[in-house]
């Protein structure tokens, strides 16, 4: 019997009171299944695998696991798949939101629980990639993580589109009476054509990018199409990397600094990404032991213009990014606001890698230069006052400019549920009104994508379309409009949110970064007194979930989970 050394499959021993005994037995089973000694003698690579057909977007998951189980065989390593969660984003009751920290604390546990010298972590869908990425960041076993990619763009009569920003478009006009039934349900028929991810900016395809940036993916992986030859390529490279990781030992932990996570602000704000990414950005960090704040992001965007052609806060697509070359060039576009010193997954430095890059194309028009924006700074923005002190975000570049700046009566809708009333076409409600959506939040509800409030279906057929909608709740990262989200502390712990009634006045200013519910504090501690929490379940994981998740500014983890704060280089 041979020593243990710790690594591959003498790592994690099985407690049998013999470690001798332990190794035996695992050889012996591995036999069974047509294992050798060449075999269990290579390095080890877990390759966590997320497909489910509740998770459709990872559709062709099962080809892209083949392509990094081919890059570590040829790498002289041993490639050993495991399941865990998949977290399908339109099939998950409530929400999908609920189940991340728990498929993270499931894909840490496994990652240390089992025999395994480096990891890659396939993901893709909205809360795959934050949840995979916390796991790394906890477990701290070198790892690698790669994405199914985006899907390609549909059409519908002659013109491209594309999930979600296109579905809620359409829906809208479907709302309003513009588009008929038979319209929609070609219309549904064309949004989505192929596997992979929403093919816009939203969250799955912001958080690849969030990814690439922090340096835990290899440059270019954040783009390409999932059904696409570039995209079996790059999770080939991941293969071959993770077993050099699995000798060199290059851990998270040496990768993820404050620089790496403010260089993914600007990218963030380049990208005109998702809300959802300060969320799951403010999670990792408080995992990595790194200072990092809603002030970090909106001092960020105010100096970071928008650059990048995708929809929502643009007009392309995906598979346009990639082609204008994706991550690579816009980091080289942005190379004069970014820390080069940052060190990636692959081992190289920021600067080395950006040396290897052209800057983006004359030829294209996705990608611009920062002397030639898309769009403003501060596309981004962080709001503070009586209705939200902790503080509450706005997708401003994705927002209607008129409405930035706006006092109306409030509209209070107790919960999701309650949107329903919307479509009562008695209801009394003006274009001036503002939508406030309450118990919405992570201990209230899981924190769902319902901050995206329908437009009252009587204005939407007077052409309303867009108005002023205050939440605790998210909203996806294909959506738009002008849409203050995470309102921190929630309703249901006594946040503000919690005192407004209906005809309150409310007051967004987002040049001034102010929320503000217009009463005076005798009136608001008369409410607050009076003030009775909801309940909270009282059995399972939304149980746990409700006892001790953390408001959104701290990032929605699980307290126990998030490890605090410590100095980090």
């Amino acid at each position: 019997m041979t020593k243990s050394t710790d690594t591959g499959l003498d790592r994690g021993l099985t407690t049998y009171g013999d470690p001798d005994f332990s190794r035996y037995l695992r050889r012996a089973y591995l036999a069974s299944a047509g294992l050798d000694t060449t075999d269990i003698n290579r390095p080890i690579v877990g390759i966590a695998n997320t497909s489910s057909d509740y998770t459709t977007c990872h559709r062709a998951m099962p080809e892209l696991l083949r392509a990094v189980q081919r890059g570590v065989l040829e790498a002289g390593g041993m490639p050993f798949t495991f399941p865990t969660m998949s977290l399908g984003e339109t099939y998950l009751s409530p929400t999908s939101m609920l189940f991340r920290n728990l498929m993270a604390m499931e894909t840490e546990e496994l990652i240390l629980g089992q025999p395994m010298d480096a990891a890659v972590l396939l993901g893709g869908c909205d809360k795959t990639v934050p949840a995979q990425l916390m796991a790394a960041v906890s477990a701290d076993v070198p790892a690698v993580l790669e994405v199914v990619g985006p899907m390609m763009a549909g059409e519908w009569r002659g013109e491209r589109v594309g999930a979600c920003t296109d579905c809620r478009r359409y829906w809208a006009e479907y709302r309003a009476g513009r588009i008929d039934d038979e319209e929609i349900d070609q219309i549904e028929q064309s949004l989505c054509p192929t596997a992979g991810t929403c093919m816009v900016m939203g969250t799955a395809s912001t958080m690849a990018c969030m990814v690439e940036t922090l340096g835990l993916m290899l440059p270019g992986g954040a783009a390409p199409p999932s059904v696409s030859a570039d995209r079996l390529r790059h999770a080939v490279q991941s293969g071959r990397r993770a077993v050099q990781l699995a000798t060199e030992g290059l851990r998270p932990s040496a990768i993820l600094t404050r620089a790496s996570f403010l260089n993914a602000l600007a990218v963030l704000a380049a990208i005109g990404g998702s809300t959802n990414a300060v969320i799951h950005l403010l999670a990792v960090a408080r995992r990595a032991g790194i200072s990092l704040s809603l002030d970090d992001f909106d001092a960020v965007a105010r100096r970071i213009p928008l650059l990048v052609d995708c929809k929502p806060a643009g007009s392309g697509y995906m598979e346009d990014f990639h082609r204008a070359g994706g991550v690579p060039v816009l980091m080289k576009a942005l190379s004069s606001e970014l820390d080069l010193s940052v060190r990636g997954v692959s081992g190289r430095m920021l600067d080395e890698t950006l040396q290897d890059v052209s800057p983006p194309g004359a030829w294209q028009q996705i990608i611009r230069q920062l002397t030639d924006p898309l769009g403003s700074t501060a596309g981004l923005a962080v709001l503070r006052g009586s209705l939200a002190p902790d503080g509450a975000v706005i997708k401003a570049a994705a927002a209607t400019p008129r409405l930035l700046q706006h006092r109306g009566p409030a509209l209070v809708l107790d919960s999701p549920d309650d949107t329903a009333r919307l479509d009562d076409p008695d209801l009394a409600v003006s274009p001036d009104h503002v939508l406030v959506l309450r118990n919405s939040g992570p201990v209230a509800a899981g924190m769902p994508e319902a901050g995206f409030i329908p437009i009252p279906r009587r204005l939407a057929r007077e052409g309303v379309r867009d108005m002023v909608r205050v939440s605790d709740a998210r909203m996806s990262g294909t959506a738009y409009g002008t849409v203050v989200l995470h309102c921190s502390p929630e309703a249901a712990v006594g946040g503000p949110l919690a005192l407004v009634r209906d005809g309150d006045i409310v007051e967004l200013d987002v040049p001034r970064r102010c929320l503000n519910l217009c009463l005076d504090q005798s009136e608001l501690a008369r409410r607050r007194a009076a003030f009775v929490p909801p309940p909270v379940p009282q059995r399972g994981w939304r149980h746990l979930y409700a006892q001790h998740v953390l408001q959104a500014h701290l990032g929605a983890d699980l307290d126990f989970l998030s490890i605090g704060l410590r100095e980090h280089a």
